[in-house]
């Protein structure tokens, strides 16, 4: 496994640190504000921010003197997306991106109005796109034609929730 990834995981291992990540998730902060919050001493909370910042998993605007701390969520994704499986397959060149998915995966397709899409697979339901040696895919799976070799990687979308909002009308 690369040494940056070793260094995320490292960098979770620890409560207090997935703490501070869990914190900074909500509110961007001071070190001396996280500090206080974690009920620990500064130094304790600098030492945990430097094996997070190694793992590049926080990042800090700084304003003259003030270090302001944030997470690095796409740097905790791409750790995360290490894990995924590689398969290997061979195709016949003109064959579609379906036709090579079905090789590697069991995939379900439902008709929703007009369109055909992937609503499942290998019986994980939810909604899938593809991106081709690292470009987002813009053709149906079934009209994708593969002429050279490319690597494809599909990913499911999952609802991430980018902000709460509890509102609340006047009566």
């Amino acid at each position: 496994m690369e040494k940056s990834v070793n260094n995320v995981f490292v960098a979770l291992g620890s409560e207090t640190r997935l703490k501070i990540l869990e914190i900074l998730a909500e509110k961007e902060m001071h070190i001396s504000e996280l500090a206080r919050v974690l009920n620990i001493s500064v130094p304790v909370a600098s030492k945990h921010i430097k094996v997070l910042e190694k793992a590049e998993l926080i990042e800090r605007k700084i304003f003259g003197k003030s270090h302001v701390l944030f997470p690095n969520k796409s740097r905790i994704l791409t750790a995360v997306d290490s894990f995924a499986p590689r398969k290997s397959i061979e195709v016949e060149k003109g064959a579609t991106l379906l036709d090579a998915l079905k090789n590697v995966a069991s995939v379900e397709i439902k008709k929703k109005g007009d369109r055909e899409m992937i609503v499942s697979t290998d019986g994980d339901e939810g909604l899938y796109i593809y991106e081709v040696n690292g470009q987002l895919g813009n053709k149906a799976v079934r009209k994708y034609k593969l002429e050279d070799d490319v690597t494809v990687e599909w990913k499911k979308l999952e609802p991430v929730t980018k902000i709460k909002l509890d509102i609340h009308v006047k009566k």
